[in-house]
């Protein structure tokens, strides 16, 4: 497939700014490291529950996206069906808007399961649509400038996201009454959705020359990179104990205000900080693996989430909790460009969206056993000991990735 013109790859990134300002904005008031788990618990869902919600969530994401990965192979008209799934997250944000604003749910027990079955179909939702998103921007982008592409976008995603963020807090420190509060902010995320999916419309993508594939083919291409690609390999071990940053996601937020009793109103603040500190790493990280391969701007990510740890062991007081969460945004702004563009660099002119597919579905299962084994300790209320875990599993993953994983992207970048 040639590459797509310079020229529409720009008028591209603009379009991609707005749709990632709009979705930043939007998801600041439905955050699964903030938002979530403290919504939840005061609902009154048990706290391993509300912990566990950013790992639930990346679970759920994992399982829908190798049948989608299959049924989508020989989709052509991409921008068509990237529109068409985006329709159903819209769907999911409306009911949870509808329902936590304008019905008297709270007076139901059950309040707190209705909303986690909205949650389940929201991340389904989210799995749906990855995959397919993916293979969407790798055809309306130029690969010498994908890095920049991603970066830049999410960093407008974090600014969509800052002001989100201080749109939140201001709502939560009027005088409205839970949980309708938290339901307006749903009712923004869905009008932002809206918006960002709108946007799409306007993109241009490089010619269709995919050839068909059958399901025979697309499963002998699944077998071999299962088994025949080793770097590959390599650095989905390293994944495994970065696995161990989605109980903490959850974690951060409820073990701090058990501990100094914060007022709820501050995951406004938290998600400023969060955002600010994503914004700047994600160009930053962006711009650092074009220029010296994504796995560089990858342990940015690793490192900065095991900083976030080490700041949860010892936090005094709320200034190390800011903190936490600054920490945090830098891992997931150094995270996201760098995974999008190992991806690509990993499958070079294979299927992007089955490799997409085959590294959250291959990382599901370790997930699920962190969620088993963080939340049992937190059950015990061993929140240090749950701490120290996910440290050393992070610096087992920062050593992995260092020494024994090649950047797929090297011999792109010296040649």
């Amino acid at each position: 497939m040639s590459d797509l013109k310079i020229t529409h790859h720009y008028q591209n990134q603009k379009f991609n700014n707005i749709h990632e300002f709009f979705w930043g904005f939007g998801s600041s008031f439905h955050t699964v490291y903030a938002v979530v788990p403290l919504f939840l618990k005061e609902l009154g869902a048990p706290e391993v529950i509300a912990t566990s919600s950013a790992g639930i969530f990346s679970i759920i994401i994992a399982l829908p996206m190798l049948i989608i990965a299959a049924l989508t192979r020989n989709i052509t008209n991409t921008k068509r069906l990237v529109i068409s799934v985006h329709c159903i997250i819209l769907f999911v944000a409306f009911i949870m808007g509808y329902v936590f604003t304008f019905s008297d749910i709270i007076k139901n027990p059950n309040a707190w399961k209705i909303y986690f079955t909205l949650f389940i179909a929201y991340a389904l939702a989210i799995g749906i649509i990855i995959p397919i998103w993916a293979d969407f921007l790798e055809k309306t982008t130029n690969k010498s400038l994908r890095g920049k592409f991603f970066g830049v976008g999410f960093a407008f995603n974090s600014i969509g996201a800052l002001t989100g963020g201080i749109a939140l807090k201001n709502i939560l420190e009027k005088n409205i009454q839970f949980p309708r509060n938290f339901g307006i902010g749903f009712i923004i995320l869905f009008f932002s959705l809206a918006i960002g999916t709108f946007v799409f419309y306007f993109y241009k993508e490089k010619g269709n020359e995919i050839k068909k594939k059958s399901l025979t083919a697309f499963k002998k291409e699944i077998k071999e990179v299962i088994l025949k690609r080793t770097n590959f390999h390599r650095y989905l071990f390293s994944r495994i104990f970065y696995c161990a940053t989605l109980p903490a996601m959850g974690l951060y937020a409820v073990y701090c205000q058990n501990k100094f009793n914060f007022n709820i109103s501050e995951v406004g603040l938290f998600t400023i900080l969060n955002v600010i500190s994503m914004g700047v790493f994600s160009y930053a990280s962006g711009h650092l693996g074009d220029k010296y391969g994504h796995k560089t701007s990858m342990l940015l990510a690793y490192l900065f989430h095991f900083l976030a740890v080490v700041s949860a062991l010892f936090s005094k007081n709320m200034f190390i909790v800011n903190c936490i969460f600054i920490f945090i945004g830098a891992g997931q702004g150094a995270f996201m460009p760098s995974a999008m563009n190992l991806i690509y660099d990993f499958a070079k002119d294979k299927d992007k969206k089955t490799y997409m597919a085959l590294i959250d579905s291959f990382l599901a299962p370790f997930a699920i056993l962190f969620l088993l084994g963080i939340g049992f300790l937190i059950n015990k209320g061993q929140f240090i000991l749950s701490f120290y875990v996910i440290g050393a599993c992070l610096f087992i993953s920062i050593v992995l990735l260092l020494f024994f994983v090649k950047d797929p992207g090297y011999n792109k970048l010296h040649i």
